[in-house]
């Protein structure tokens, strides 16, 4: 298995609410548990679909087929993608956490 390969996380098809009007992305993002502050942490890229207009920084709102969640758009790396982040129920399911030891 790869060490970028795992089951958790949601990549696929999501839209992003900018200023009012919807944009089509292509999103990669997973969820982690931060135990310095107890609260999940979300965060991931979003590629902007072909014909779309940049996006500007700031906050948005991302939605997939299983959730909503509010976010924050970041830097843009080499290949185009947006850095997306935030805080709490994620816009896509996770599993329940394993809690027997």
């Amino acid at each position: 298995m790869d060490e970028h390969d795992h089951d958790e996380g949601y990549t696929g098809p999501a839209v992003l609410t900018v200023d009012g009007r919807d944009v089509p992305v292509h999103a990669q993002l997973d969820a982690r548990h931060e135990p310095h502050d107890g609260r999940l942490h979300w965060f991931g890229r979003v590629r902007v679909e072909e014909g779309q207009p940049e996006i500007p920084s700031g906050t948005v709102e991302v939605r997939t087929e299983s959730g909503h969640a509010q976010a924050r758009i970041g830097d843009v790396d080499p290949w185009g993608r947006y850095r997306l982040t935030g805080v709490g129920i994620p816009p896509f399911r996770i599993d329940d956490p394993d809690l027997d030891d």
